[in-house]
């Protein structure tokens, strides 16, 4: 059965944007004041007939009022609420789905407070948890270090990493450069032409870009790969065509911070390198034919794994959306470094990634793709391909930098990927979770420590594959 929507607060927003009384509202839509009341107060949930009528009256495509976002964001209230349940909170039980639903339907702005809170109170707890190890050192500057990264990442998540201006921009400049040359030097060409840039390239040195504003030279390290120069160039190239579209996005987005600011630019401009080398639509047209086989698609293109990896998961732009996958990269430390989503795939905010889950397993088999088939806690299976890539230091005496990468996406969409090609999509499948710390999976063995809203036995006479036992299942926690 389809799901309800329920579209009180977004419809109350439009109708307040737009000036519109409920009852003129209600007239233009072909609705009475009254029904019209009952669905911007949750009462009643919209059809498929007052959808269609919504998108016509207020002219806006229907993907505004899909679901996903709210389902991502219902899943970080789950998270940050069983954080703080438990011992913190007198043993207080957090909420149940049901409520966390309804709390983001209605009071949606209300719960990215909630969140916004939960994320300083996290940040305070693991300074104090911290103190005996910083003493003697500049403790302040150690701990405020990741807010800037935590509040870009979550500006991406919340615009389901798509960025339409910057992705159209990209698009058209694309089609401008020189077409029968190699993707490196069609940039150099654009650079020289279009700003006067002079692209010099240097064997060996530390940075992988520099660039002079006052020569208006830019360095580019000789020895790295041709994706990663191409990549450089484009980055470039971006942050001079598009300095006015990247500006007004960060001025859209009102980081409380200048280093988030910072951050975000420089997130920004490499989107919009990525969306110039893989412009959108030849690009989705291409991943379409070759049935998303990364390999491929890296070759036609003259980029790296990653890049289309990290592309794939942008494609959502409205009327013309590719596959929704969800891109994470993790280090050999297993912090999560890069992560995107534009399923309901949830990866943790805080602490590890599930074990069980096989990007881990990426860097035993260098080079080779590994396909998983998953199950997540709330019944949803993803197709999960892993693998690691290593960027080079150009030297014996300094280390590579190694990652493994995870791309993948809901069962329902196997049909348009060649890595689901002989999988039993209906079969056994690896039970994963978002991490330990919220998983309420009770046979787990591979847990690194218990979920923190459960209470814990540890039975003296009897000793399990983990030394403890939680309590029964919440069967209406998803």
């Amino acid at each position: 059965m389809a799901e309800k929507l329920f579209l009180g607060a977004k419809l109350r927003k439009l109708r307040e944007a737009r000036g519109w009384t409920l009852e003129a509202c209600a007239e233009r839509l072909g609705l009475s004041p009254s029904y019209l009341s009952q669905i911007e107060t949750n009462q009643r949930p919209a059809t498929a007939r007052v959808l269609i009528a919504l998108t016509r009256a207020f002219h806006v495509d229907a993907s505004l009022f899909d679901l996903e976002g709210d389902a991502r964001l219902i899943a970080d209230l789950r998270e940050a609420t069983t954080d703080i349940a438990g011992p913190m909170m007198g043993e207080a039980e957090p909420p149940t789905a049901a409520e966390l639903k309804q709390a983001v339907a209605n009071t949606p702005r209300l719960a990215r407070q909630f969140l916004a809170l939960h994320q300083t109170f996290r940040r305070l707890d693991e300074r104090v948890k911290a103190l005996d190890d910083t003493l003697g050192r500049d403790e302040h500057g150690a701990s405020v270090a990741l807010l800037p990264y935590e509040e870009v990442r979550d500006f991406f998540h919340y615009r389901d990493n798509y960025i339409d201006t910057l992705d159209t921009a990209a698009e058209a400049l694309a089609a401008s450069l020189v077409q029968d040359s190699q993707i490196e030097r069609a940039l150099e060409a654009a650079l020289s032409q279009a700003h006067g840039v002079r692209v010099a390239y240097v064997a060996g040195q530390e940075a992988l870009r520099r660039y002079d504003p006052a020569n208006r030279v830019l360095t580019l390290d000789a020895w790295q790969p041709g994706a990663t120069r191409s990549f450089q160039l484009a980055h470039q190239l971006a942050l001079l065509s598009f300095r006015d579209l990247i500006e007004a996005e960060l001025d859209q987005a009102a980081f409380r911070t200048d280093a988030a600011r910072d951050v975000a630019r420089v997130g920004l401009a490499n989107y919009a390198a990525g969306a110039l080398l893989l412009p959108y639509r030849a690009f989705l047209e291409a991943a379409r034919e070759e049935k998303h086989d990364i390999d491929r698609l890296r070759t036609r293109f003259q980029v790296s794994f990653e890049q289309v990896c990290h592309r794939l998961s942008t494609l959502q732009r409205p009327g013309w959306r590719g596959v929704p996958f969800y891109f994470a990269r993790v280090d050999m430390a297993g912090n999560i470094t890069k992560r995107h989503s534009a399923t309901r795939f949830q990866f943790a905010r805080f602490g590890g990634a599930c074990p069980l889950w096989n990007v881990h397993e990426a860097f035993a088999a260098p080079d080779r793709i590994g396909v998983q088939l998953a199950e997540m806690p709330d019944g949803s299976r993803y197709i999960s391909i892993a693998r690691s890539v290593s960027k080079p230091s150009g030297s014996y005496l300094a280390n590579d930098r190694r990652y493994a990468l995870s791309l993948g996406c809901e069962v329902e969409h196997a049909g348009a990927l060649v890595y689901a090609a002989g999988l039993d999509l209906n079969g056994p499948a690896a039970r994963i979770g978002v991490s330990c710390r919220i998983c309420e999976r009770t046979d787990c063995t591979q847990r690194a420590f218990p979920p923190l809203d459960r209470t814990l036995h540890v039975p003296e006479n009897e000793r399990g594959v983990v030394p403890y036992v939680l309590d029964g299942p919440r069967p209406d926690r998803y």
